[in-house]
């Protein structure tokens, strides 16, 4: 039944990924400002962040790879050159699609070591109950990193933090000091209540702690990138990650009280929040499936 229930909330994520190829040609790129040589490119996947300046550019995340021709365009109206460098939040498709185009073209691609542990070999995402064939070659990180590595680039100092078993256990959130822009990756959504992949060494534990650090990295000027939805800030990031820890110490509770996963879906841990979050791809009652499949696994 947990299963079915978990299942059921991925359908709304899947569907659109299984579409994708039919319709990519329809996506629409958005390109925004940020802070500083940075910006956001919103369309099909994970937001993807751009730092473009005298030096190239870096990306941080690239979509699917039908999408490359036109993150390519995004990325030379803002005048700098080739991709020089990729970071990839985590290994997930709608994040990593785009590496086997632009690490063709010659992008160094940087991820956490796990990255590249999970995209060099067939991957189950038994959320999804869908199997996730290998990378190419071509396509696969070329350096990596254990808790972190530093670039100097475009006027900036740009540190790639690992936050251990968050959105999976292979995240990256990425710090631009100067520009004071932090992108997110999967660990933090505006658009509703994140996913967490517990398949791949995600927990909400994990994706709290991870907050937790970009708060620390934050002041009331910082500029958040999420891995879904739109900008946010700290005060946002600070809502966030207190709708985790509420949510995931109600859920801790009812099942210390003996509840099962129907009780405590009717008991509503969410309500306080379902006007914020609960309009996104999982209903509020899916949601309180996931974060139980967590805490009791």
């Amino acid at each position: 039944m947990r299963k079915l229930l978990l299942l059921g909330a991925l359908v709304p994520l899947v569907l659109p990924a299984l579409s994708a190829a039919q319709d990519f040609d329809k996506v629409e790129l958005k390109t925004t400002a940020v802070g500083g040589s940075v910006h956001a490119i919103f369309g099909r996947g994970g937001n993807i962040g751009v730092s473009a300046g005298e030096d190239g550019v870096f990306l941080i995340d690239d979509q699917f790879a039908p999408l490359s021709a036109k993150i390519k365009a995004e990325v030379a109206a803002l005048g700098a050159g080739e991709v020089r460098f990729i970071v990839n939040t985590h290994w997930h498709f709608d994040h990593t699609g785009g590496n086997e185009v632009f690490g063709g073209d010659g992008a160094l691609i940087v991820a956490h070591d796990n990255v590249r542990q999970r995209m060099s070999v067939d991957q189950f995402i038994a959320a999804f109950d869908r199997e996730v064939p290998a990378s190419p070659k071509i396509a696969l990180p070329v350096v990596t990193f254990d808790d972190g590595v530093t670039f100097h680039l475009n006027g900036d100092t740009i540190r790639v933090v690992h936050v251990p078993h968050a959105h999976t256990d292979g995240d990256a959130i990425v710090y631009f000091s100067a520009a004071n822009v932090i992108h997110a990756g999967d660990t933090v959504w505006t658009s509703g209540y994140p996913f967490i992949d517990t398949g791949s060494g995600g927990s909400i534990d994990g994706v709290i702690a991870a907050a937790g650090r970009m708060l620390d990295l934050s002041d009331g000027a910082t500029r958040i990138i999420p891995g879904h939805g739109q900008l946010t800030d700290r005060a946002g990031l600070e809502e966030y990650r207190d709708m985790l820890v509420s949510v995931a110490a109600s859920v801790r509770k009812l099942i210390g009280e003996g509840k099962s996963l129907e009780q405590i879906q009717a008991a509503k841990p969410t309500a306080a929040f379902d006007e914020k979050w609960g309009k996104g791809s999982f209903t509020p009652e899916r949601w309180v499936a996931m974060v139980h499949e967590d805490v009791t696994r």
